[in-house]
This record gives structure tokens, sequence and C-alpha cells, in this order.
């Protein structure tokens, strides 16, 4: 199996370990990056090109939604699980309307993230 490259986005320091550690006990996922805001996001994203991008909606900077589009916009297709404590439905349609391949709700499981993680690579 090919393990694939993980960009984590979040401003939280705490969320970002969590998805280290849940992703690196794995074996599947090596994190090639964290970003605390959009616009070193948008860097690390061009520079590293990751398979994913794991991505908190609310950045000190931008909201994530705004991220995705710019990315989108510069044709970067890399898969995006929006990451939130946000659990409202316009929101949820808007970042996939956008782009977003996956939204996942805080708090989440370890089994949660690796599971939505499978499913963007199972086709």
């Amino acid at each position: 199996m090919q393990m694939r490259t993980v960009l984590i986005v979040d401003d939280s320091e705490f969320i970002r370990a969590l998805i280290t550690m849940a992703l690196s006990e794995s074996g599947e996922y090596k994190i090639v990056g964290e970003a605390a805001d959009g616009k070193t996001a948008i860097e690390m994203v061009t520079n590293l090109a990751p398979d994913v991008i794991t991505l908190d909606n609310i950045l000190p900077d931008m909201i994530g939604i705004d991220l995705v589009k710019e990315l989108r916009n510069k044709a970067i297709d890399t898969k995006i699980i929006m990451i939130s404590s946000v659990e409202q439905k316009s929101i949820i349609d808007e970042g996939m309307k956008n782009g977003v391949n996956d939204y996942l709700i805080k708090p989440f499981t370890k089994e949660d993230i690796l599971e939505r993680l499978g499913k963007l690579f199972e086709n």
C-alpha cells in the first residue's frame, strides 16, 4: 500500500498533535508539514504537494473555505478534509461545493479520521 502524504492545517497545536498521533500510528500516512494559518498552508501545499490536507475552517488569517477556493483556483486538486467544530449544514454544503472532499466534526476519534481518510483513497 502506498504511503499517503498529509499536510495538517489547524491553529490549535493540540489538534495538530492529535491528528499527527492518529495518522502516524496507522503507518499509512506521512505528515509532511503543519501550518497554523492559511498563508503558510498555501505556501506549503504549493511546495509539498501533499496527497491530502486536513483543514480547520477557522484560521487566524482566513476562513478554511476561502483557502479551499484559492487552492482550487490554482488548479491544485489535493484532497481536503475540513475539520471543524461548527456542524452547520450551510457551511458544510459551501465547503463541499467549493472543493472540500469530506467533512469531520470536532471532537473526533482516531478511528473517525482514519476512516474518512481511507474513504478518500478507496477509488
